[in-house]
């Protein structure tokens, strides 16, 4: 979960050009492709038809050879080597088409799809929705193993007391008092599986995190942080489930010189763009 450091709580040559001249009236200069103008208007001499023709069916040929778009072998059949991927470029499959109490569901059984799911569940579990008692429970037993259940729920219901939202500045249903916005989200920036086998997984899932209150008179302004959330999984049902979950700070990058957001414009972004299904 995204929490500030009051809830830390462990919680991307020049271009070809043909251009064809055609046969002039009067003159006897050569022409661009060195063939001899005709001194009879409206003819062109046979050497000059020639050029023209040869001139077509090379520029036929090389539209033919752009088009060959699908072909990845070489002239002598052997597969063209393909460029490695770059350690930082997007990989994986697409995200799953499911989803199970709002939250993307469904995932592979295999490595990508274990980070796959917790860079989910740690969105999920990072979300405003946690603040409010139905919907917390309604995440956690989305993404929890039934034997995991109810320790989950009893340790969050802990951590999101009545005396931490009014801390906080929140109403007793995790809302924002009138005139604020309430930001609690969290972005995935990478995954790392720390150990796999056929029906178990600890991924680790770097992230960073928006917190607090729009408004002008907030005690506590919305505020950006690092963490990486490790989530030991379980094959449960035919998709991956949360066993236990906890949270350590950084690696923390340093901040950038970009100024700072007035509350409005925060928490107009809040409103107006939407958080992502995660896949690797």
């Amino acid at each position: 979960m995204s929490l500030d450091d009051e809830r830390d709580d462990g919680l991307f040559g020049g271009s070809g050009e043909t251009r064809t001249r055609l046969p002039e009236g009067e003159g006897g200069g050569d022409d661009v492709y060195g063939a001899r103008r005709s001194t009879r208007p409206g003819r062109t001499s046979p050497r000059s038809l020639v050029t023209v023709v040869g001139v077509v069916v090379l520029l036929i040929a090389a539209i033919a050879f752009a088009n060959r778009g699908g072909d990845e072998t070489s002239s002598t059949g052997t597969e063209a080597k393909k460029p490695d991927a770059a350690a930082t470029a997007p990989t994986g499959e697409k995200p799953v088409g499911g989803k199970d109490g709002g939250i993307p569901s469904g995932f592979a059984k295999t490595e990508q799809g274990a980070q796959s799911a917790a860079a989910n569940y740690a969105a999920a579990l990072g979300s405003d929705g946690m603040f409010n008692t139905p919907r917390r429970h309604e995440i956690v037993k989305a993404i929890a193993t039934p034997g995991s259940l109810d320790k989950l729920q009893r340790g969050f219901d802990a951590d999101y007391s009545q005396s931490f939202l009014k801390r906080i500045g929140l109403k007793e249903d995790g809302s924002a008092p009138a005139g604020s916005t309430f930001v609690n989200r969290t972005l995935p920036a990478g995954t790392k599986v720390k150990d796999f086998s056929n029906g178990s997984a600890t991924v680790e899932v770097w992230c960073s995190g928006l917190f607090g209150l729009t408004g002008e008179n907030t005690t506590n302004p919305v505020t950006g942080s690092w963490f990486t959330v490790t989530m030991d999984l379980a094959w449960s049902n035919g998709d991956w489930k949360v066993v236990e979950s906890h949270q350590k700070a950084g690696p923390t990058p340093v901040s950038g010189d970009n100024p700072i957001s007035g509350a409005e414009e925060i928490g107009k972004a809040v409103k107006e763009f939407g958080g992502f299904t995660y896949a690797r």
